[in-house]
């Protein structure tokens, strides 16, 4: 069971969620599954929507798993039947899937005179296929899957899209150019795309976690034998309440802007779930 801070009734909504093997989104399946909606899980990582739909079933809701690549208009559209025929139509798509790629991450936080000499990956040495498959993933990966559910949005009431930003979109962080950039290029989307949709009735919104410990940011954070690394002492010297988030964390911001009830006028926004890093000056 998750912890939720209360609950919104989605009883005979479809939600579709992509990246809904990873440690986030897998949360925010159970979230919108214990208020009552029919949620489709789509991965690449099919073993683990599985676990997470029989998860799901096994405390009273409906789930089921669809082995899907967001990169992929054939793949969408293959995952799209099937859920029709299982749930019908889509009323909320979360749009989760993304991550970065270690050959678009430099080594060095500053380049210096001297990084020829060293053996680091600097700037110079970025792969450009590891920037171009970031970028894809992230904004590519949340283009797609919204041309493939939201036209079965179109002609129905209290539908809506929430996009999974970060906090890259708002300062970008060092080490991670292609990263920081995509996640920007998302939140550009989410406002585009909540305009291009005001007139038709579906809402769209973001929100942009913060500094979460996970498997993707684990060699980042800590040290093979689990000290803090120099990173994890930023983040934190940076994040005013001076901890790393919890899924738990993303639950009410996420109900909230579901909510057609709450957030009915709510559209084109994008909500930092940050523990106060995006308002710290560092004075």
């Amino acid at each position: 069971m998750t912890k939720l801070p209360f609950k919104i009734n989605l009883t005979n909504k479809t939600a579709v969620i992509t990246g809904a093997g990873g440690v986030i989104c897998s949360h925010l399946a159970k979230t919108v599954a214990e208020c009552g909606a029919k949620v489709a899980l789509l991965d690449l990582n099919e073993d683990a929507v599985r676990i997470c739909a029989e998860e799901i079933v096994k405390n009273g809701g409906t789930a089921k798993p669809y082995c899907a690549d967001v990169l992929n208009r054939e793949s969408l559209e293959n995952a799209r039947k099937r859920i029709l025929n299982d749930f019908g139509t889509c009323d909320i798509l979360i749009n989760g899937a993304g991550g970065n790629n270690p050959k678009a991450t430099t080594d060095n936080e500053y380049a210096s005179y001297d990084d020829a000499e060293k053996d680091i990956k600097t700037f110079f040495d970025l792969d450009a296929s590891g920037v171009e498959f970031v970028f894809n993933l992230n904004f590519l990966g949340t283009l797609l899957p919204s041309q493939t559910f939201a036209k079965d949005m179109v002609g129905k009431s209290g539908c809506c899209i929430l996009n999974i930003s970060s906090m890259n979109a708002y300062t970008p962080l060092t080490k991670i150019p292609a990263y920081s950039g995509a996640k920007a290029a998302v939140s550009n989307f989410t406002q585009w795309l909540a305009v291009h949709f005001s007139r038709i009735g579906i809402r769209v919104n973001a929100i942009a976690p913060g500094f979460f410990s996970t498997k993707q940011n684990q060699n980042l954070l800590w040290n093979a034998d689990g000290t803090p690394t120099a990173r994890t002492g930023k983040i934190l010297a940076a994040t005013p309440m001076g901890r790393f988030g919890t899924v738990d964390d993303l639950t009410g911001a996420t109900l909230f802007l579901l909510s057609d009830e709450a957030a009915a006028f709510v559209t084109g926004i994008c909500i930092p779930v940050d523990g106060g890093f995006s308002s710290y000056s560092g004075v």
